[in-house]
């Protein structure tokens, strides 16, 4: 039994597909299924079959791969003691992050790092809730959000730490006829049209609440994704968003309002793939989205 087809396994498992795991252990997917055959040979048990155009872990498979989780971890630990042994984190991270929480963490990670040898590699995503578990297959860190206090949908099985919670409040036009109170409630704002976010984005569960909070049909004539066009859309007539309380500028065109009889809010999180997490150098760069995410506003605590 080797390392290497353990780990092709914990690949087949975590990508899906044989293509997906040429393309990320950057072979041909001829050659990564001539390795599942030696796999197979070597130990005498069927490990993959046929599923539609593609291959499938077999039960005997899916153990081996569950298998090579564990071993990655353990190499990842010995190798973070000994990082930490000779006293320096020091490497590459890669980082996803939805923008609109990396604009108010990274900077500030950047800024703690600034001194010592870790090289970040952002990617940002704009993406649905459930889709943010697969990208710690190809970066060592991923930054999500969930729209409750428990890890995001589909990262079952990984690493997650609760970085901050952020509130989500009502944008609108400055001169909006309800910017001039403190506070909005979900009868108030009900009737108005909206800008909104793609089905099955977190923001909006804010929108399907007020609906079910008020019996309303609300009126949402744009899905986005992207919060500057949605803050220019919102400035520029009499519609309402979602946005977040950190990162929307308030420049005069835009105010925010809390919703005060239903409670909103994002939980962003860290979501990590377990071998992942064993690096001392990893572990190095959460340390600082802590950090940072703590002088931001309060953290949750377990």
């Amino acid at each position: 039994m080797e390392a290497r087809h353990l780990d092709l396994l914990r690949e087949l498992a975590d990508r899906g597909s044989v293509t997906a795991v040429a393309e990320a252990t950057r072979r041909t997917p001829s050659a990564v299924s001539q390795q599942l055959k030696t796999a197979q040979r070597e130990l005498g048990v069927r490990l993959v079959e046929p599923s539609g155009r593609g291959l499938r872990l077999t039960p005997a498979g899916a153990v081996l791969a569950a298998a090579g989780r564990d071993v990655s971890a353990a190499l990842e630990r010995a190798q973070a003691q000994w990082d930490e042994f000779q006293g320096v984190a020091t490497g590459l991270v890669a980082i996803a992050a939805l923008p609109s929480a990396a604009t108010f963490l990274l900077p500030g990670v950047f800024d703690e790092l600034a001194d010592e040898p870790i090289a970040l590699q952002c990617n940002d995503f704009d993406i649905a809730e459930v889709e943010w578990g697969g990208l710690v297959n190809d970066h060592d860190i991923v930054i999500a959000h969930s729209m409750t206090s428990r890890a995001p949908a589909g990262t079952k099985g990984l690493k997650t730490v609760r970085l901050v919670r952020e509130p989500l409040d009502i944008a609108m036009a400055a001169d909006h006829p309800l910017a001039r109170r403190r506070e909005v409630t979900a009868a108030e704002v009900a009737g108005e049209e909206w800008v909104g976010v793609p089905i099955g984005y977190p923001f909006d569960r804010v929108l399907q609440s007020i609906a079910r909070e008020t019996g309303a049909t609300l009126r949402i004539s744009q899905r986005l994704r992207d919060n500057r066009l949605i803050e220019s859309l919102v400035a520029s007539g009499h519609r309402l968003a979602v946005l977040p309380r950190f990162t929307t500028p308030q420049t005069g065109e835009v105010v925010l309002r809390p919703l005060r009889d239903i409670p909103t809010g994002r939980h962003v999180f860290a979501v990590l793939r377990p071998d992942k997490a064993e690096r001392f150098v990893v572990r190095r760069v959460l340390e600082a989205f802590v950090d940072v995410a703590s002088r931001r506003a309060q953290p949750l605590v377990e």
